[in-house]
């Protein structure tokens, strides 16, 4: 059983009740456990693997409730990259993520402002950001700090798929390199028994949370969906700067 207080008890179940919902409700609100949970943790680098788990777990809520959605052929030109990302990523575990995560910062903030250009532009397939600029930064991100969501989120928005098609292309994305993370942390000695007890003690909070993030979604308007979408982006990226 791991050593943890109440209140980290708390906040690890409040993270897993998050990603629940912004796996199938709210993307973007994912991004913001990732300080949560180094907090409830205390350590940043093995944060990520304590993560990855409860990770996979609101994974399969998503493809499974939204399997008639997906839009899958709209990752085929992504998956290269983002493979390509992660294995740089695989690399960059050796250094310091107070050196990495203002890196990722800062490249989700220049194509957070090109996609506010692009949706405001009269012509915006002249200003479309290249599949492998997306890719590399979500494997990446996702690799180092679990902080892709923003990447995938302004991909996905910048397709201008309807917000069903949007949660569930996204969910197999992240299903997949989730998966495809395992080993990755495993050789880097992340995962620990103790870390992967409290992943399955969390697994009520996940489901809680998925089941909160499906009846919001059937509440929301489209462009109120995207707006929600910007806005959560630009407020989780800021975490990365922490």
């Amino acid at each position: 059983m791991p050593s943890l207080e109440p209140w980290q008890w708390a906040l690890g179940a409040l993270c897993a009740f998050c990603v629940g919902m912004a796996k199938t409700g709210l993307p973007g609100l994912g991004i913001l456990v990732v300080p949560m949970i180094v907090l409830t943790v205390g350590d940043a680098r093995r944060a990520a693997a304590w993560l990855l788990p409860i990770l996979c777990t609101a994974d399969i809520f998503a493809v499974v409730y939204w399997r008639r959605h997906a839009a899958i052929h709209r990752l085929w030109t992504l998956a290269p990259w983002a493979l390509a990302g992660m294995a740089a990523g695989a690399v960059a575990l050796v250094l310091e993520e107070r050196v990495l995560r203002p890196v990722v910062g800062v490249i989700v903030l220049v194509m957070l402002a090109a996609y506010l250009v692009r949706r405001h532009a009269k012509n915006p397939s002249a200003i479309t950001p290249h599949p492998a600029l997306y890719g590399v930064t979500a494997g990446f991100a996702t690799t180092v700090a679990n902080a892709a969501g923003p990447v995938m989120n302004l991909y996905l928005l910048s397709k201008r798929l309807p917000k069903q098609e949007f949660i569930a292309t996204g969910a197999w994305f992240f299903f997949v390199i989730n998966l495809t993370k395992i080993p990755i942390y495993a050789w880097h000695g992340l995962f620990s028994r103790e870390s992967l007890v409290f992943d399955l003690m969390m697994v009520p909070a996940v489901f809680a949370g998925a089941l909160g993030g499906r009846r919001i979604v059937e509440h929301i308007s489209p462009d109120m969906f995207e707006w929600l979408v910007v806005a959560l982006t630009a407020l989780s990226t800021w975490f990365l700067f922490r």
